[in-house]
């Protein structure tokens, strides 16, 4: 049984061990005595604009500036670190355009993301812009699920990109979703003017496009965990 995750033995010992945790929790903290091989410290007020990793080395780090203009084949917005609130975002970015110059993925880390999105009409409006909605998951950004083409230029949202990892010569950007979005629209990575013209129509409904979801506020979630 792999990792005792269909194991009920191994499941019950760590709800056991999860309830007597909530009776008195106490969070991990780095002893008193730590020594730290490194410490940085970084002002993020210094950041004025967008920061990408560049193909294909996730400590190739660049500002935005430095790779505008670069043309791009495809866009993939998905992955465990993409959040509910960056598929509202990159939806509202495309919302109305149609006929992308690129080739758009699309696919949430979870069957739950998947379900809202839907349910919030998220999902029709990347169909509207021709969309590629893959299975929840991992998808391309394990290229497990499906590949981009052999020598593609692509924004992903996802946390590598390693040579040949998302398809054959692929040169991957790694990007947030609101530039990948700006970047399928385009046909291109974006300067930072154009960058800010489209993402500032996200400000005046920022608190509900980045609302997280919980799952407990969900009443079918909530009413399906109850049972």
């Amino acid at each position: 049984i792999k990792e005792g995750y269909e194991d009920a033995k191994t499941l019950q010992r760590r709800i056991d061990a999860q309830k007597k945790w909530l009776k008195s929790p106490v969070l991990l903290k780095a002893d008193d005595h730590a020594h730290y091989a490194a410490v940085i410290d970084i002002d993020l007020t210094t950041i004025k604009e967008p920061i990408l990793a560049c193909p294909n080395d996730p400590d190739d780090v660049r500002f935005l500036s430095e790779v505008a203009g670069r043309p791009i084949d495809e866009v993939f917005i998905g992955s465990c670190m993409t959040n509910i609130g960056h598929f509202r975002a990159a939806a509202q970015i495309l919302k109305g355009h149609a006929n992308l110059p690129t080739r758009l993925w699309v696919v949430p880390p979870t069957k739950m993301d998947a379900s809202e999105l839907m349910e919030e009409g998220v999902y029709a409006d990347f169909g509207h812009n021709g969309a590629r909605l893959e299975i929840p998951g991992c998808s391309l950004c394990m290229g497990n699920q499906a590949r981009v083409r052999d020598g593609a230029t692509v924004v992903s949202t996802s946390t590598r990109n390693f040579p040949n990892r998302m398809g054959k010569d692929a040169q991957v950007f790694l990007s947030s979703a609101e530039l990948a979005a700006v970047c399928a629209l385009l046909g291109k990575i974006p300067n930072v003017d154009q960058y800010l013209t489209y993402t500032e129509k996200l400000q005046p409904k920022k608190d509900d496009i980045y609302r997280y979801l919980n799952f407990d506020q969900v009443a079918r979630f909530a009413e399906t965990a109850a049972h």
